[in-house]
């Protein structure tokens, strides 16, 4: 089905992508806040790659930049200097139209708090990023359904987020952030108000999604039992990288399965 209102790829940048390439290369990475009148050093020279189809956990402790540098990946923030590239694209040479529209084909994310439009059904919620693309309701709802279907919402569809629990949201708001396909999910956090039970619940879609669709995945977190189970954990500190501990393929998803939470 072709997207009406999508840019192709081939229209973000003057440059062209190497297959060898990583599908994210951060160069010498810096990011410079104003606090209070005085520069605040958040990100000081982050050299990293994720290759497509893995799976990253950054952990660290409060104020080691971890956000930052996500948003900076998910093109929501820009540096102070150094380079980052998306599929051989350099963000720096392109214009907030052109960011805009990278963003919205490649990246999705997911945050702590799950931004669902109250008014809206579950199934609309999901939608949502395919209206706001031009497509017409007709042409969304079948997939919208089937992402419901696949995160264990599908009896859940015609219910607004205040009728779902506190793991129901975050899984649509999971669905939502999956409805264009992008090849890249961010999230932040996306477990920090839940229990534990429902968070390993969450935790096991992200494995499913990353197994089924090949989509990479990088997550901030402070759960350590989570970040245990990627198979790559970046360690930051002070603003820069610590450790990067690759560990191959993540162990089988644990036999939980979409439930109530």
């Amino acid at each position: 089905m072709r997207r009406r209102g999508c840019i192709p790829f081939k229209d973000f940048g003057t440059s062209r992508r190497n297959v060898s390439d990583p599908l994210v290369q951060i160069t010498d990475l810096k990011k410079t806040f104003n606090h209070l009148g005085r520069p605040l050093e958040v990100l000081r020279g982050i050299d990293l790659s994720i290759e497509p189809g893995e799976l990253v956990a950054i952990v660290g402790p409060s104020g080691a930049g971890k956000s930052t540098l996500l948003h900076i990946i998910g093109t929501l923030d820009l540096p102070t200097s150094g380079e980052i590239a998306i599929q051989g694209q350099l963000l720096s040479a392109m214009g907030e139209p052109k960011l805009a529209a990278l963003r919205n084909k490649m990246i999705g994310f997911v945050f702590q708090f799950h931004h669902l439009l109250p008014e809206f059904t579950a199934l609309e919620n999901v939608q949502m990023p395919g209206l706001i693309q031009g497509l017409s309701r007709s042409e969304t709802e079948p997939r919208a359904r089937k992402l419901l279907e696949e995160i264990g919402l599908g009896h859940r569809a015609t219910h607004r987020p205040g009728e779902l629990s506190g793991g129901e949201q975050q899984r649509v708001a999971l669905a939502r952030a999956l409805f264009l396909e992008p090849p890249i999910l961010l999230a932040d956090e996306p477990t920090g108000n839940l229990d534990s039970a429902t968070s390993d619940t969450i935790h096991d879609l992200f494995f499913e999604i990353n197994e089924k669709h090949g989509t990479t995945i990088v997550v901030v977190t402070h759960n350590p039992a989570f970040a245990e189970r990627m198979p790559r954990i970046v360690k930051m500190r002070d603003g820069k990288v610590d450790k990067d501990l690759r560990r191959g393929r993540h162990p089988k998803a644990s036999s939980n399965s979409p439930a109530e939470g």
